[in-house]
């Protein structure tokens, strides 16, 4: 379900270019402002949450994918801060253990996607197979090529089965990731965080730009749309990522469940 307004989304069937999308632009809004207007959305997103959970006709997937820095946990935290944490399910993916690698790349993913009435938050996705594998050559281009297909065929199948998909790329600049990296090699709280492999994939910045513009290019669906979203600075991220949640949530046909048949009759509680 897409929003076609929307600056951000990458139109099905078109090329997504990143060099035209910007990382660091405010977009004519002011942070005080920004980060008031999350404030009420998030109120909102609160609200439609729970109607979701009740009536228990749709689930919402978002996926976030991005490179290292861009603020996937960031915004993990920002939606299960909107969202009542019973009902969303965040599931991380790594690298593959035997057991996954023995089925195909999708089996994984499969098994984790939301139920009815619950929102489920991927960092990381089923596009590793597209992006890392290819990057690093761990498969032949003929093998992670025609898994385009078989993402969008099984983006489609959840989108028939009532899972609303989300897919948001967060946009950050080779310059604002080289400052947070920074920061995490400074700060001996952030150490945790720091990956020498982290270092490896920056130096293989173009090809992972390469990677991703032909993922965002052609697994970008009305049914299961791809978003890209400035993430230079972390109140825009959030803003526009609440934004896009509230108008899709609030697009559904959901109402609230009727009270139970048996109730019907009762006034007052003894």
């Amino acid at each position: 379900m897409s929003h076609p307004d929307s600056p951000f989304l990458v139109r099905p069937g078109t090329r997504a270019v990143l060099a035209d999308f910007d990382p660091h632009g405010k977009y004519g809004l002011k942070k005080k402002e920004g980060k008031a207007e999350v404030k009420e959305l998030n109120k909102e997103l609160n609200k439609l949450q729970e109607l979701l959970y009740a009536t228990r006709k749709y689930s919402l997937l978002v996926v976030l994918q991005g490179m290292d820095t861009s603020g996937k946990d960031g915004v993990i935290k920002h939606v299960v801060e909107a969202f009542n944490p019973q009902g969303v399910c965040v599931t991380g993916f790594k690298v593959p253990t035997e057991e996954e690698l023995d089925h195909d790349f999708l089996w994984r993913v499969h098994k984790a996607t939301p139920r009815k009435g619950i929102v489920g938050v991927f960092n990381r996705s089923h596009y590793e197979d597209v992006l890392v594998v290819r990057v690093a050559n761990l498969a032949p281009e003929a093998v992670w090529r025609r898994r385009y297909e078989a993402i969008n065929a099984f983006e489609r199948t959840l989108a028939e089965s009532g899972t609303v998909v989300l897919k948001f790329y967060l946009h950050i600049s080779k310059e604002r990731q080289r400052e947070r990296l920074q920061d995490r090699l400074d700060d001996p709280t952030e150490h945790w965080k720091f990956k020498v492999g982290d270092l490896d994939a920056r130096a293989q910045w173009d090809a992972y730009t390469a990677a991703y513009e032909d993922a965002l290019s052609f697994c970008s669906t009305p049914y299961a749309p791809w978003y890209i979203i400035p993430a230079d600075r972390k109140w825009v991220r959030n803003l526009f990522i609440s934004r896009i949640l509230q108008d899709t949530l609030s697009s559904l046909d959901m109402a609230w469940p009727p009270l139970e048949e048996e109730a019907h009759g009762i006034e007052t509680i003894p």
